[in-house]
């Protein structure tokens, strides 16, 4: 299974986006699959429900970090470079998606009770969100 299907996967088997994309792509880079899961924890529903960045999205930054990320204070091209695939990924998910904010994508906040169980009932978990990984993930594949 290539990283596109285990984060969609990971995704349906009740992990959030952001534990589907960082766990599906971290085991390559170094991390193992359960620490993956902790570290992207907090990072579903847009940060803890909060309907701001999409996990999906924060869960690829943390991939770009891992793999090209600045661990000294001189490595001032490894900052830039992870700067710009950052840049470059929110422009196509954005392309792809209408924006990179949950509540936008979703067109719910979700840290309303009422409006996540609308969302439920709409099925938006099952058909909206697996999309939103899977997007992630090709433009991932594509810019690593």
């Amino acid at each position: 299974m290539n990283e596109i299907e285990e984060a969609v996967s990971c995704y349906n088997k009740g992990f959030s986006c952001s534990q589907a994309i960082f766990s599906a792509y971290g085991k390559k880079l170094g991390v193992s699959y359960k620490l993956a899961l902790k570290i992207a924890s907090a990072f579903g529903g847009g940060m803890a429900r909060l309907g701001d960045v999409c996990g999906a999205v924060t869960g690829a930054f943390m991939v770009i970090g891992l793999k090209y990320g600045r661990s000294t204070i001189e490595d001032e091209n490894a900052r830039e470079t992870t700067y710009s695939l950052v840049r470059t990924f929110v422009e196509k998910f954005t392309k792809k998606n209408g924006s990179i904010k949950c509540k936008e994508l979703l067109k719910y906040d979700l840290n309303v009770p009422e409006q996540r169980e609308i969302a439920k009932k709409k099925n938006l978990f099952k058909t909206l969100w697996p999309l939103f990984v899977r997007n992630s993930a090709e433009i991932l594949n594509e810019i690593l």
